[in-house]
């Protein structure tokens, strides 16, 4: 599950990190509900396609900021005596998205969403092709995500649990 929302501050995006942001339950985030679209690979093709540059690993660098990377495990054998609902293992994971990546998002005009949907979906990373409805509609979401984060001077952030 990938959630990705806003929030005002660091503090602020890593509240009650057990809970989903996408969800009615959740405190008041303004969030979307990505399901299978992790930040790095595919949420970076996107990307990549928004700015018309070929994709690579480190187009985005996300800031992870729960659990924090300082007490995380630093060889094999702590991650192994991990117990196997550690957070390290499990997650969930919250991650802050570099600003020129809300930037992208949020400078995506409504023309070209289908295109922009219709590419994205031929990636590999979607194993066949998804519906052109349904990433054209989260594309949009993800904007006015982006687009409200940067009104506010906010971050988009990224929950994550497996």
């Amino acid at each position: 599950m990938y959630d990705y929302y806003r929030a005002a501050d660091r503090q602020s995006a890593m509240a009650e990190p057990d809970r989903g942001r996408a969800v009615s339950a959740s405190p008041a985030f303004d969030a979307v509900d990505a399901k299978g679209i992790d930040p790095g690979i595919i949420l970076g093709q996107l990307v990549a396609l928004i700015r018309d540059v070929p994709y690579h690993l480190d187009l985005i660098r996300t800031i992870t900021l729960y659990p924090p990377p300082e007490g995380g495990p630093k060889s094999l054998e702590e991650w192994e005596a991990l117990p196997e609902d550690s957070p390290y293992k499990e997650g969930p994971c919250i991650e802050e998205l570099p600003a020129d990546v809300r930037d992208s998002l949020a400078g995506v005009p409504d023309a070209r969403l289908a295109d922009l949907a219709e590419r994205w979906g031929q990636i590999e990373e979607f194993f066949g092709r998804p519906d052109e409805g349904y990433l054209t509609t989260l594309i949009g979401e993800l904007r006015d995500l982006a687009q409200r984060a940067q009104v506010e001077d906010q971050m988009v952030y990224c929950w994550t649990c497996v």
